[in-house]
């Protein structure tokens, strides 16, 4: 059958009226200001060939063969997540498939009925899909604002005859603004009201804290009950892992469907992430030093510019600044790709209508002349 629903067509009718329609981009050989990959770990020619002696001098087989309860739990997973245990200074870590899978396994299995959910109003996604699979009462407050959250709280105590848990909800890097909340704070909050505190650390694995994360920069390993960490941005591989207690970790192998109900990572991609740690254990220092350079200098080439208003307060590897409407901030993306920049413009419905914008990713391997460059031809497009 050819035809594609009515209501289907029309979805697709309104995104392409919007001028909001997705599409794959093919690969351009372009300046990369655009991927995840904050510390060039994905082009990393040694990391690479480090992953292939590891498959074969330890666990030569192409695919894992299962789940990982069943036949795919191979021996390079346990080393895995003792290594992420040990660096991380967590108890227990459960490596998933992605992050994706990693955020709906545990909101979908770990807040219970009765139970009540509040998260950051700009959580990724994946976060808020989880959420909608649970059976647990949510809502948002806004963003980064501990007043309200502090409010909501309080509130739900107040009415609550029951003994509910509170799941609290944040990123420590925001992906589409590139801000923090108060971590500091939030925790002592979340002790305080006898709240499970959960923290998105995606895009700050092995940038902070020593090539860990914001959460051991900030020595608050102890007042978070759980974490998620990511290797598709700057480990620059693919997977995921929460961190938590043992018990928790007992409780998804029984619980979180997305692990239970899908065959496990390959050994080739479990080898791929311990070789990326080695390395960034053993050589990162400089690649992260390198990072921190470029976002100071951006920052600063931003304000020489006078451009540091129009982009949203960050201190992480993403800057973006607001241009408002999808079909603008296309044709500015377009204007810099056709300079040989590959800079993405981030549309609504992903972000807010009239917070539509453009996605600077900076990285370890960009050079501070690209830089100057892209934020000059920006400052030109904002004025034309």
């Amino acid at each position: 059958m050819e035809k594609l629903p009515k209501k289907l067509k029309s979805k697709l009718a309104e995104r392409e009226v919007g001028n909001a329609l997705r599409f794959l981009p093919a690969q351009r050989d372009l300046i990369d200001f655009s991927s995840n990959d904050y510390l060039g770990f994905a082009r990393n020619e040694e990391i690479s060939n480090k992953t292939s002696l590891l498959v074969k001098n330890v666990f030569p087989k192409n695919g894992a063969t299962g789940s990982r309860l069943l036949s795919g739990n191979h021996k390079l997973y346990d080393e895995l997540e003792d290594f992420l245990v040990r660096h991380h200074s967590s108890d227990a870590a459960l490596v998933f498939n992605s992050g994706y899978d990693a955020n709906i396994g545990f909101f979908s299995s770990v807040p219970q009925r009765g139970d009540i959910v509040l998260y950051d109003e700009l959580a990724h996604a994946s976060i808020r899909d989880g959420i909608q699979m649970s059976h647990a009462k949510s809502y948002k407050f806004a963003h980064n604002d501990l007043q309200d959250l502090e409010q909501k709280i309080k509130a739900f105590r107040a009415q609550s005859r029951s003994e509910k848990e509170i799941y609290v909800v944040t990123e420590s890097i925001f992906s589409m603004d590139g801000d923090s909340p108060d971590l500091q704070s939030l925790a002592i909050l979340c002790k305080e009201q006898n709240c499970f505190l959960v923290v998105d650390e995606a895009h700050a694995t092995g940038i902070f804290g020593q090539g860990r994360d914001l959460i051991s920069q900030l020595g608050l390993q102890k007042e978070v009950f759980a974490r998620l960490i990511t290797f598709g941005k700057a480990i620059g591989c693919h997977g995921a892992a929460i961190l938590g207690n043992q018990s928790l970790k007992e409780y998804l192998i029984n619980f979180s469907r997305s692990f239970i109900y899908t065959t496990a990572l390959s050994p080739h991609a479990v080898a791929s992430i311990l070789s990326a740690y080695q390395y960034l254990k053993e050589q990162g220092e400089p690649v992260i030093q390198s990072l921190q350079e470029n976002i100071s200098f951006f920052k600063s080439e931003s304000v020489r510019l006078q451009l540091s208003e129009r982009f949203i307060q960050s201190n992480s590897a993403i800057h973006c600044v607001i241009v408002p409407g999808n079909t603008k901030v296309k044709y500015m993306a377009q204007e810099l790709q056709l300079q040989g920049f590959d800079v993405k413009p981030i549309l609504s419905p992903t972000v807010k209508e009239g917070g539509e914008r453009l996605r600077f990713c900076l990285h370890a391997f960009n050079t501070k002349e690209e830089i100057s460059r892209i934020l000059s031809l920006l400052k030109n497009l904002m004025e034309g």
